[in-house]
Parts: structure tokens; C-alpha cells; sequence
């Protein structure tokens, strides 16, 4: 039986992570920030307290075999920081190195550190679809400090012997997503018409449940040692077509129509929406063909079985 550490327990990816490992009979040891935001059940639950230099994971670490490191300082759309970088780096980059150094040390054989395609970059054009094989162009202080975080993991393992495995994914959906994707969720189904019918974007998402299936898969499968991996639910979907999707799961009429793109940019720019409006019309493609044929891989749901699963867990 296999002992595992997953940091940001708590979270979104952490609890439904935490909960399929326990149903797969693995000790399951989820470190919070805090105990009093702890759920009562059969995993573990320590609180480590902010992540950073001086976080004390021994406790946390004791017994675990592998580790599953979620927590992170998580992209924001408006951060008020002084600077921001600086801010990222600390939880990120550094947080990130100490966890990593203690798991060593304490004898953890393998660390799956989920960092983000924002690594690749913001988006894609034309035929592009991002790979493994890119070189690194993050653009944003929050993707700087992943692809740091990660080249700080793969020096450790080389000094250590720590098996490091990197997780890229998307945009994850799911029960409790939170942003804008929850915003998008909450407009379909009050019905509000959208101008957005015009939009011939394509994007990857992963599901929450693949998300967590691939995850487990990086932990136990041997191959995976020292690779790196781009996850999502291998169907692109254009901004209409997902719109059309939620109203379909929702069970409301689609209300998407059609108006021009480029004059959506220019009323995003006099609103000051800008960022929001090029994540709606813009395009950022993943190939996860490299998890699949090197680990055997394959998504357990469908996209729209992961909408679906998504809306039915929601309150709205």
C-alpha cells in the first residue's frame, strides 16, 4: 500500500485528488493550511501553515512515499502586490524547493509537481499546438515562477535521487471550479444572451477527474520517472461550442449570437475587460499524446461527460 502526501488538500484539485486515492485503498495524508479548515473523514490532515522557506513538513512527510504537490500562490486577474514576481517566487519557487528537499530527505522516492501550461506560454495560433518539446515562454510572474519551480525540482532530483515528475494541464474544470469558468457557468444559466456565436477559437481543458487520474498515473507508473507531461481531455472546443455545451448540460436554451470578434476586442478594451475578452477568443491547444503512449494513459471522461458532471454537482 502506497503512502502518499498531497499539499493544497483542501483545495479544488486536492480534495477530489484526496478522496479517489483513499477509494483506492492508499494511506492519504493531505496537508492544509490550517487544522480548523479541515473536513472530518478517513485521510490524514496535517496543517503546515503557509508555504514557504521555513515550512515545517516533517510531520506531514512521515511514512509518505510520494508526493503530490498542488499547493501553490495561484494565478489572480488583479494582483495588488508590489511585485508580484517576487510574491509568486516565494510559494512557488522557493516554498517549492524546501518541500522537495525535506521529501528527500525524508525519504519520499517520488514528487508529481502540477505546474501549468501558462509554462508553454498564453496561447496558440494557426496549426500551433503546444508539446513537451516547446521551449519555455511563460509570459506572466505566476508562469515564470512554475517554470522556475521546475527547473529547481529537476536540480534536486539530480542531487537527491528524488524522482521528479512535472504535470502541465489547462484550464481545469469541474465541481466547485471557482474564476471565470464558474462566472461563464452561472451566465449560461440565467439564460443571458452571449455575442459570442462568431468565435472559431480553440482550446484544451482537462476535467477534474482526469486530471486526478493522470496525476495518480505520474505517481505509481515507473515510466514516469523525470518526465514531464501536458494533460487535458484531448477535445478541443471552440468559446461558442463550450457555451452551447453548459446550456445543453444546464437544460436552458443556448443563447449565444453572432458579432464580430474584433469589435468584441474593442469593447473589452473601452471596458477594461480586455483579459477576459482574449481568454474567450483566443486559442491555447495542448497534444497529451506523449502521457498517453508513454504511460498508457487515457482520459476516463469526455469532455461533455465532464461538463455534465460538472453541472450536477453545482449549486447555481
Amino acid at each position: 500500500m502506497t503512502s502518499l502526501l498531497v499539499t493544497g488538500g483542501n483545495g479544488f484539485v486536492g480534495r477530489a485528488l484526496c478522496s479517489t486515492l483513499a477509494q483506492l485503498g492508499h494511506n492519504v495524508t493531505a496537508a492544509v493550511r490550517r487544522s480548523e479548515s479541515v473536513a472530518a473523514g478517513q485521510i490524514r490532515h496535517v496543517a503546515v501553515g503557509e508555504i514557504n522557506e521555513q515550512t515545517v513538513w516533517s510531520t506531514a512527510l512521515a511514512g509518505v512515499n510520494i508526493v503530490i504537490h498542488l499547493a501553490a500562490r495561484v494565478h489572480v486577474m488583479h494582483d495588488t502586490a508590489v511585485d508580484p514576481l517576487a510574491e509568486f517566487r516565494k510559494v512557488n519557487v522557493v516554498g517549492t524547493e524546501h518541500l522537495a528537499r525535506s521529501a528527500a530527505a525524508s525519504g519520499v522516492k517520488r514528487l508529481v509537481y502540477v505546474s501549468s501550461i501558462k509554462v508553454n506560454g498564453e496561447e496558440t495560433s494557426g496549426c500551433r499546438i503546444y508539446s513537451e518539446r516547446d521551449i519555455p515562454a511563460p509570459k506572466d510572474p505566476y508562469g515564470i515562477s512554475k517554470w522556475e519551480a521546475e527547473q529547481a525540482l529537476h536540480r534536486i532530483a539530480k542531487e537527491t535521487g528524488l524522482e521528479v515528475v512535472i504535470v502541465r494541464p489547462p484550464l481545469v474544470y469541474g465541481a466547485e471550479v471557482k474564476g471565470n469558468f464558474a462566472e461563464m457557468l452561472r451566465v449560461v444559466s440565467r439564460g443571458i444572451p452571449l455575442p459570442l456565436a462568431s468565435a472559431r477559437n480553440q482550446r484544451d481543458l482537462v476535467y477534474v477527474g482526469n486530471l486526478v487520474d493522470a496525476l495518480i498515473t505520474c505517481a505509481t507508473h515507473p515510466a514516469a520517472a523525470g518526465q514531464t507531461y501536458l494533460v487535458s481531455d484531448g477535445e478541443s472546443v471552440s468559446t461558442s461550442e463550450l457555451l452551447r455545451y453548459l446550456a445543453e448540460a444546464t437544460g436552458v436554451p443556448s443563447r449565444v449570437f453572432p458579432f464580430p470578434p474584433a469589435l468584441l476586442k474593442v469593447a473589452g478594451n473601452l471596458a477594461g475587460k480586455s483579459m477576459q475578452v482574449e481568454r474567450l477568443l483566443g486559442s491555447l491547444r495542448v497534444n497529451s499524446s506523449k502521457i498517453r503512449s508513454e504511460l498508457n494513459w487515457n482520459p476516463p471522461y469526455t469532455l461533455q461527460q465532464g461538463l455534465y458532471e460538472m453541472v450536477e454537482a453545482t449549486q447555481i
